[in-house]
């Protein structure tokens, strides 16, 4: 299993921890107000958005979740890599083919190592990821996988470059936004909040990644805030 699955390979660690606790924090918001599917997205490439929707995965099916990460990033999709899993049919292939033919959203969700948890991966780089993420057949099978799963993540791309993750936060319950420490510009993560909210989507939180930090400071440090904080 990859290294990036931090969640996974080492328990007891500091970082598995801390997505403990981002895990513990979406469920809150899932008790008050119904949050099953969850868009993960970031300003700019290399931030750890997939690192954090892969890990974020994983501690959900450890606890008991019927959980399906999608990756929705067409273009540059990396959890098929992460997982050591096949790289297509994914996401795309099923709302291509659908359109062509009749065909289960099913045949395109592969099972992992991890029990309860399983993935669409993005798939062939499409001409049109945009027209095919708002398509109606993107709702549908939204709509059918949520009958399926408790947890349903979607690594999503960088809103600053595309306009796929914009898209995205109008269909999903929530958006968690990824930022790294030292790297993110902050009038980026202003100007991708605003995108979020001016088009209606949801924000949970803010993932802040990349913090260098000794093991003894993680106890004492939460890195998860609310929009409303």
């Amino acid at each position: 299993m990859k290294e990036e699955l931090v969640v996974h390979n080492e328990l007891k660690s500091p970082i598995s921890e801390t997505f403990r606790t981002l895990r513990t924090n979406l469920q809150f918001i899932n008790n008050k107000i119904g949050l099953q599917t969850i868009l993960v997205t970031s300003t700019m490439p290399q931030e750890g958005k997939s690192f954090v929707s892969a890990n974020l995965a994983v501690t959900f099916a450890q606890v008991g979740k019927r959980v399906l990460l999608i990756d929705a990033d067409m273009r540059k999709g990396r959890q098929y890599g992460i997982f050591e899993i096949s790289p297509k049919p994914g996401l795309s292939n099923y709302l291509l083919d659908i359109s062509e033919k009749e065909v289960k959203i099913e045949d395109y969700i592969q099972k992992t190592e991890i029990g309860g948890l399983s993935v669409i991966v993005a798939g062939s780089i499409p001409p049109n990821p945009s027209e095919l993420l708002v398509s109606e057949n993107m709702l549908k099978a939204l709509s059918k996988l949520r009958k399926e799963f408790d947890i349903i993540i979607l690594d999503g791309p960088p809103i600053e470059l595309v306009t796929d993750s914009i898209i995205l936060t109008r269909i999903v319950d929530s958006t968690v936004i990824v930022a790294a420490c030292n790297e993110t510009k902050k009038d980026n993560l202003d100007k991708v909040i605003k995108s979020i909210r001016n088009v209606g989507g949801k924000i949970s939180g803010i993932v802040v990644n990349k913090i260098s930090i000794p093991t003894k400071e993680y106890k004492n440090n939460y890195y998860y805030g609310s929009e409303n904080k």
